[in-house]
C-alpha cells in the first residue's frame, strides 16, 4: 500500500512539474497564459505597493496573503515565452526576450528570488521590512520592463 501511494505521489509530481510550454497547442495560448499570470501577479503586487507606499493602511495578514500569491505567481509566466510565442496574439514583449534569452532568464530568476524575499518579509508583519523587500522586488520588475517590454 505504501509503495502504491509513493508511486501515485511520484506520478502526480512528474505530471504537475512538466513544463507548462508542453500544454500550449498554439502560440496564442502561451501568450494568453503568460499575460494572465503576469496580470494576476501584478494585481497582488499592486496591493502590496499600496500598503508599502501608504495609500492604504498596512494589514499584516493581507500583506502576507498577497506576497505569498506573488511568490507563487512569479514562477509561472516564463513557460509562456517559448520559441514562436513572439507572434500569434498582441503582445508587449520586445524581440529581445527571444534574442537575449540568457539575460531575460536572469531577470526572471531575480524576480523569483526577490518575490521569495518579499513573502518572507511579509511574514514578519513588519511594515518597514515589507517596504524594503517591496522596493527590491519592484526594481526587478522595472529592470525587466525597461529592457523587454514595449511602452
Amino acid at each position: 500500500m505504501k509503495a502504491l501511494a509513493a508511486f501515485a505521489l511520484a506520478a502526480a509530481t512528474l505530471t504537475l512539474s512538466a513544463p507548462a510550454s508542453a500544454q500550449f497547442a498554439k502560440a496564442e495560448d502561451a501568450i494568453k497564459y503568460r499575460q494572465s499570470a503576469l496580470f494576476v501577479m501584478g494585481q497582488h503586487f499592486g496591493r502590496l505597493g499600496a500598503m508599502a507606499n501608504g495609500r492604504v493602511p498596512f494589514d499584516a495578514k493581507v500583506a502576507q496573503e498577497n506576497a505569498d500569491v506573488v511568490a507563487h505567481m512569479a514562477k509561472l509566466p516564463w513557460a509562456g515565452f517559448g520559441a514562436g510565442t513572439d507572434k500569434g496574439a498582441p503582445t508587449k514583449a520586445l524581440p529581445e526576450v527571444w534574442t537575449e534569452q540568457a539575460k531575460f532568464k536572469e531577470h526572471a530568476d531575480k524576480l523569483e528570488a526577490e518575490s521569495v524575499k518579499l513573502a518572507a518579509a511579509a511574514k514578519t508583519g513588519n511594515l518597514d521590512s515589507l517596504k524594503t523587500a517591496f522596493g527590491a522586488a519592484a526594481g526587478t520588475c522595472k529592470a525587466c520592463h525597461d529592457n523587454y517590454r514595449a511602452k
